[in-house]
């Protein structure tokens, strides 16, 4: 029986104190292996959309692999619609299927909290917000739960939903204040997350203070920018796939090369490469998100489930007759 497992059911199922520790072990086990991650993508000729798909979600330890098919329409609510298939790595079995703007949204926030928490000053107790979606949301939710956050500084572009995501975190206890542009979050906070559908810079090297941080989500397809090429090459860079990075992150889009980036995010959470090596230094996460992710998020997702009893079962093929059924 193939698990259907759609954002009702997954909101059952995951939570950041379960799914950060996953995706932390995933980062170092993916370092070992040998598959290059594929990224696919195609416009769609109608539209302002476009399909991404991602394949194959394959990391030592986790006998399942995915292939992820998201359809991305940034006028859309949601913007990412689409279904992450979960196989069993030695039959091909299809163990579930899950909706992927939740997963997608889940593993890329906290995916994202912990590059933020690991890079950012240890003292940085205001985080900024550019771009208030779910991904920013999630990134948030994670941070929380690493370390102590105090203050929030949000811009949205749609000043409404800045307002809305503030009066959620107020209501949660955090302080927050609503801004006009992305240079007035950069300026008042050392540790900024920006999570858009820009295709022209939000920030130059003068915005940001020195010895802050950026997670910079929105740069994971060609032509998408969120910071320019001055502040990348004045920063130290951490990327979750140097490949992606060049043909579809924010090193290819900004025209950079390889030797750009200082190191993997795998290498700062294993140790063998520093988040820092200067106080004064401006630090940018730019990630492009990997299939591994998705796996790590929907194998631990599959089996809480199955635990549970959550989700509806489905069969796809019918089952082998018995020799007496002739």
């Amino acid at each position: 029986m193939t698990v259907l497992l759609g954002a009702t059911e997954l909101q059952r199922v995951v939570t950041p104190q379960a799914m950060v520790p996953a995706l932390r072990q995933g980062f170092v086990a993916a370092l070992a292996t040998r598959t290059s991650p594929q990224r696919v993508r195609q416009s769609l000729p109608t539209s302002s959309g476009s399909i991404a798909v991602l394949l194959p979600g394959l990391l030592p330890g986790i006998p399942a692999y995915t292939v992820k098919v998201n359809a991305k329409f940034p006028g859309a609510d949601p913007a990412i619609s689409g279904i992450v298939c979960l196989h069993d790595l030695e039959t091909g079995e299809l163990l579930a299927l899950l909706d992927s703007a939740f997963v997608t949204a889940w593993r890329t926030g906290l995916s994202a909290a912990l590059a933020t928490d690991l890079l950012s000053p240890a003292g940085a107790r205001a985080v900024g917000i550019i771009g208030a979606g779910a991904q920013a949301d999630m990134t948030l939710r994670g941070l929380t739960r690493l370390r102590t956050v105090e203050r929030v500084v949000i811009h949205d572009a749609d000043d409404g939903r800045a307002h809305r995501m503030a009066e959620v975190w107020q209501r949660a206890g955090l302080t927050c204040q609503v801004v006009g542009s992305a240079r007035e979050v950069a300026r008042s906070c050392d540790s900024v997350v920006t999570a858009t559908w820009s295709r022209q810079p939000l920030l130059h090297r003068p915005d940001v203070r020195a010895g802050s941080h950026i997670t910079s989500l929105g740069a994971d397809e060609p032509g998408k920018v969120e910071l320019d090429t001055g502040l990348l090459r004045h920063a130290r860079v951490i990327v979750d796939d140097l490949d992606l990075a060049m043909t579809s992150g924010a090193l290819g889009s900004a025209g950079l090369r390889r030797e750009d980036a200082a190191a993997v995010l795998g290498r700062i959470i294993d140790g063998t490469v520093p988040a820092r090596t200067d106080a004064e230094q401006v630090t940018v996460y730019t990630p492009v998100g990997l299939p591994w992710q998705d796996l790590a998020l929907s194998w631990a997702a599959y089996q809480t489930a199955l635990r549970d009893g959550v989700g509806v079962g489905f069969r796809f093929h019918s089952p082998p007759k018995d020799e007496g059924d002739a």
